[in-house]
């Protein structure tokens, strides 16, 4: 059963604007080499934490939304732990509710980037 799930994660500030964008690349090809299928990719770039972890105060923030079995979870979890890049992560199951206001989320930000252009 193919379910819908949202990551977000938090690399460290160290890293460059191309190292970020390595990292998470990285992250998008383990989910799709496991058969999963990635239906939204967002960089929110630097931000300020909301407290500090591991003595920052600032990270990089990324999110990916993807469909794919439950047991990739575990997989990327596991990768994202064994990363020393990666200051905090979290992964969950979107409900109908959720993914129904994510599309409308994502709809909404590629109309007003086309209207902007």
């Amino acid at each position: 059963m193919v379910n819908h799930y949202e990551t977000a994660f938090i690399l460290t500030p160290v890293l460059s604007e191309n190292q970020m964008k390595e990292a998470v690349d990285k992250f998008e090809k383990l989910l799709t080499d496991n058969g999963a299928t990635i239906s939204n990719r967002e960089e929110w770039g630097l931000k300020r934490l909301a407290y500090p972890i591991q003595g920052k105060t600032t990270g990089f923030y990324a999110l990916l939304q993807f469909d794919a079995e439950p047991t990739i979870v575990s997989t990327l979890e596991t990768a994202y732990r064994r990363d020393e890049k990666v200051v905090r992560f979290l992964t969950f199951r979107l409900d109908k509710y959720a993914y129904e206001y994510s599309q409308k989320r994502i709809h909404k930000s590629t109309k007003t980037e086309v209207e902007e252009a």
